[in-house]
């Protein structure tokens, strides 16, 4: 496995601090077929950064007749709880990723199938019943929750669709409805791939990018906490190391002044159309402006611009998902990076 730490700039805002000043990313992938014996990948071009993934097909059908297929993009399951707040690019959309998808060019409309569960039940009757979206965030599930009868309350309480939580909103103490059910939503469409003829598909949406308010891995002056998981997640090497500690020397509180940002990738829901390998493939990460960290896992990766690297491969098959780990400077220079 190569190890390759890099070093980037990229344009973010400073996550806003929870519970334990952490926001929890959410894994999202690419696309999965309903058939997997007549079409073949023939390649996949995949981009990530912190703004935008980008993921450019070719799917080819080497058979002599027309197949058709459900096509599908797994949307991260989210989970309604006040106390575990998710990295979400639109708070407001059923579409919080903002998903759009083209085929051969032409922009596609596809299905949204939405189900939500509370202990694994499924309560997606329950909440439409009371005029409740299935989208736990937002300003629409929060004013409809409010509006409960409350027996009704009361039972969804027990069977723990909802919690009760108490906080102060600027004009005193209040207790409100909170969602506690997870939500599963897929986008989905039926596709047809003509017999012995390629068919280019591309999706594009923003990723979610959890974050946290300080160096978790490194504090007290020693690389400690978490530092042994984060190491072979992000395949953290002596470089990246040799910055945070220089960094951590220039701080009067010696302490590394950057923020993490973090992007998962799930790519190995893959693999389920013929030959389960794709035929090309191109991971390209682009790090932005030299003063931030990065560190991701990739095989033979090299750089081709100044703020893009590049992985590529033939007959690939993915083992293993992207973790992407950004440090971004608070202030000052943050170091010079590696």
């Amino acid at each position: 496995m190569f190890r390759y730490v890099l070093t980037a700039a990229l344009a973010l805002l400073a996550m806003p601090a929870f519970a334990n000043d952490s926001i929890a990313e959410l894994g999202t992938g690419g696309l999965i077929l309903s058939r997997s014996d007549a079409v073949a990948m023939e390649s996949e071009d995949l981009y990530i950064s912190p703004e935008k993934v980008t993921v450019d097909y070719v799917f080819r059908n080497n058979t002599d007749k027309d197949v058709d297929a459900i096509v599908a993009f797994p949307m991260p399951d989210i989970e309604g709880d006040p106390n575990e707040m998710p990295a979400i690019p639109d708070g407001q959309s059923d579409n919080f990723l903002g998903f759009e998808v083209t085929i051969d060019g032409v922009a596609a409309k596809p299905q949204l199938e939405q189900k939500a569960f509370a202990l694994g039940i499924d309560i997606g009757a329950d909440l439409k019943a009371q005029n409740v979206p299935l989208y736990p965030f937002g300003d629409a599930a929060k004013a409809a929750l409010a509006k409960l009868p409350q027996a009704v309350a009361d039972d969804w309480i027990d069977r723990g669709l909802i919690i009760e939580d108490t906080a102060d909103d600027g004009s005193g103490m209040k207790t409100v409805y909170v969602p506690f059910w997870q939500l599963r939503s897929t986008y989905w469409w039926r596709s047809t791939f003509p017999a012995n003829k390629a068919v280019r598909v591309a999706h594009r949406y923003k990723p979610s990018v959890g974050g946290t308010s300080s160096v978790s891995f490194f504090y007290d002056g020693q690389f400690q906490g978490q530092y042994i998981a984060y190491k072979t997640r992000y395949c953290m090497d002596q470089t990246l190391e040799n910055a945070i500690r220089k960094a951590a020397k220039n701080d009067p509180d010696g302490t590394p002044k950057y923020f993490e940002n973090r992007i998962a990738y799930i790519l190995t829901t893959g693999g389920n159309w013929a030959t389960g390998t794709i035929g090309k493939f191109k991971l390209t990460v682009d790090k932005g402006d030299p003063k931030n960290l990065v560190s991701f896992c990739g095989e033979n990766v090299r750089k081709v611009g100044p703020t893009r690297f590049e992985m590529t491969a033939e007959n690939f098959y993915p083992e293993h998902d992207i973790d992407i780990l950004l440090l971004v400077p608070t202030g000052g220079d943050g170091g010079s990076g590696g």
